[in-house]
């Protein structure tokens, strides 16, 4: 399956996303993980391409072969290009075909560190997803975007217009960078909106449920904390079980609201967690099991004219209503 088709198809699209061990000594660990992951029936399961700038290329491809044949899901690949040649573009994209993975890609250009390494001939996504159709134009392309800026942008606008490149480029949907604040995403979709931007956008979605996520995921994410989120982390950082459900229990008020907002997809990052994205998966157990119906009428409100994919009651800012516990 094609995964910008499933948009079409769906009210919403469910997904998570994995990210491979440091050794492959751990791989029967990862593999335990995305079983309980594909118990879940997601319509799809990501395998990202390493964390910090390390390459983990060759683990990714065996771990999506391994969602794909053995658990029934689809799997998407991402690919990162700061420190590839075509060459070696070409040899990955090879490998993936080879292992069966070779319809859907996500198209990144990685983090710039000092662990990643002399860099490549690629300096932005959109590079990279011009190339991979050069190889191959039958693969589905999806792309990151950052409803709070990337973090070497200059502003909001610049990182919109950075994005119509990467559709230009070929990009068939996108997934959000993590995010704890809804209006920022409200806003950041008006914006998107406005700058004709057409294709389907996944929201997104880190359930915090310990505190020593906190500090690294922002720092990686430049995500900005609400005065609810922290109210939470400090009622509930002396006790871990109630943290946890409180994390969980947030991360479905935020899930809950993007939907009745009319969000084309929620993307989780699991943090190869199976419990975390089972505790949010049952608490949105009514949402998930309609969600092959098509009961949707998706609107974009465009110069106040319905047309594209966006749906009409999302541009109202300011709905912010996660029900956590705090």
């Amino acid at each position: 399956m094609k995964i910008p088709e499933l948009y079409d198809k769906k009210k919403f699209v469910y997904s998570f996303e994995v990210f491979p061990p440091k050794k492959q000594d751990n791989i029967d660990k990862i593999y335990k993980t995305v079983d309980g992951l594909a118990y879940l029936e997601p319509d799809f399961i990501s395998v990202t391409y390493g964390a910090g700038g390390k390459k983990h290329d060759m683990l990714t491809g065996e771990i999506a072969q391994n969602i794909k044949k053995k658990t029934d899901n689809e799997a998407m690949a991402h690919l990162t290009c700061i420190n590839s040649t075509k060459k070696q573009l070409c040899t990955v994209l090879r490998d993936l075909e080879n292992r069966g993975i070779e319809k859907n890609n996500m198209a990144l250009r990685g983090d710039i560190s000092e662990e990643s390494g002399p860099l490549g001939v690629f300096k932005h996504a959109n590079e990279l997803a011009i190339e991979i159709q050069k190889i191959n134009d039958n693969i589905q392309i999806l792309g990151a975007c950052y409803p709070e800026e990337h973090y070497e942008s200059n502003d909001l606008p610049h990182d919109i217009g950075n994005l119509k490149y990467k559709i230009g480029a070929g990009v068939k949907a996108l997934i959000t960078q993590l995010f704890f604040d809804n209006t920022k995403f409200y806003i950041f979709m008006d914006r998107v909106n406005k700058a004709e931007i057409n294709v389907p956008i996944s929201a997104g979605i880190m359930p915090i449920t310990n505190k020593n996520q906190i500090e690294r995921t922002v720092s990686l994410s430049g995500s900005s904390l609400p005065k609810r989120f922290t109210n939470m982390i400090a009622r509930y950082s002396g006790d871990e079980a109630a943290l946890f459900e409180a994390g969980i229990d947030y991360a479905v008020g935020q899930i809950r609201e993007l939907i009745d907002n009319g969000v084309q997809g929620i993307h989780i990052y699991t943090m190869n967690n199976p419990m975390v994205a089972a505790s949010v998966t049952e608490k949105i157990g009514d949402l998930l099991k309609d969600r092959d119906k098509h009961e949707y009428v998706y609107k974009t409100v465009k110069n106040g004219k319905a047309g594209g994919h966006w749906p009409k009651r999302i541009t109202k800012i300011g709905r912010a209503s996660c029900r956590e516990r705090v």
